[in-house]
């Protein structure tokens, strides 16, 4: 395995440059045997603030969960845009993410970070890879966070499972709505300023059009983000936290927020308002 080390995060913009750039020569092939190490790096309060607010947590001395998230997105980009990266950037969806806070994490500790790819896996629409980020403090290991991201592509048919194996579709009953949200046309790009990811399907209806979108999509660790803020009174303090990203929520949006407890935890939802279709679905398990 190839360990690279960094003294410092690069900048998520140049990076997105690097991607529209390389991705017009990437080809299909195997994933890296590659690790990237941001040595150490110390909590930004005033940006941990700023997160805080466009995501809905309380001003606080530990930090989100989904915050290590965005710490690692740098790491996560630069890894997608080496040149040992089979696949293009632009393009790549982002459908699960599982995090575990292992303990909570103080907004004055100093932070080592790792990042590697893996878990390389068909689908019926391409195939899939996880982004397995973790944190550590000193030598503890404090986080992961595995981001599981689709590669959309041609399959053969004899490579689809047959239609008579597929599960028949069960017409889900629609949650009870805990809340509901107005969300802002904006609101992705004020969490992109936040977390450096600042995908054009999240900006402007104009930049989503040429990718395909009606309108700006909201970022997903955005909702994911929310929710747990939704929920963050009653999270242990160390839990795992699942979720699948489902259909994007078009900007701006009402949605209807649910959530309901669990024996070892809870689950929720977020579901647009009227007609109860479903963006994203989430548990929450206590470690």
């Amino acid at each position: 395995m190839t360990v690279r080390e960094l003294d410092t995060l690069p900048g998520a913009l140049g990076l997105y440059a690097k991607a529209v750039v390389g991705g017009l020569t990437k080809k299909n092939g195997t994933l890296p045997d590659l690790t990237l190490v941001l040595k150490s790096h110390s909590i930004d309060r005033a940006h941990l603030a700023d997160y805080n607010r466009v995501c809905g947590f309380p001003l606080r001395e530990t930090v989100p969960s989904t915050y290590l998230h965005i710490l690692t997105f740098p790491l996560q980009m630069l890894l997608m845009t080496d040149a040992s990266f089979p696949y293009a950037l632009m393009g790549l969806v982002h459908v699960r993410n599982r995090i575990e806070q292992l303990r909570p994490v103080r907004a004055g500790e100093t932070l080592r970070f790792s990042t590697t790819v893996g878990n390389l896996q068909p689908h019926d629409k391409g195939v899939t890879f996880d982004l397995i980020s973790e944190a550590f403090v000193g030598s503890e290991k404090v986080w992961v966070g595995v981001s599981t991201y689709l590669r959309r592509q041609p399959v053969p048919k004899t490579d689809k499972p047959a239609r008579a194996e597929r599960p028949a579709k069960v017409a889900a009953e629609k949650p009870k709505a805990s809340a509901f949200w107005q969300i802002p046309g904006d609101i992705g790009r004020r969490y992109g300023a936040v977390s450096g990811d600042r995908n054009p399907i999240h900006l402007y209806a104009a930049t989503a059009k040429l990718l395909g979108f009606p309108r700006a999509i909201a970022h997903g660790m955005w909702t994911k983000a929310a929710c747990l803020a939704a929920i963050e009174s009653r999270l242990p303090a160390a839990y795992s936290v699942d979720v699948q990203f489902k259909l994007p929520v078009l900007l701006p949006a009402k949605v209807a927020f649910s959530s309901d407890e669990t024996a070892d935890g809870m689950t929720f939802s977020v579901n647009d308002a009227r007609k109860g279709r479903p963006h994203l679905s989430g548990v929450v398990s206590a470690l």
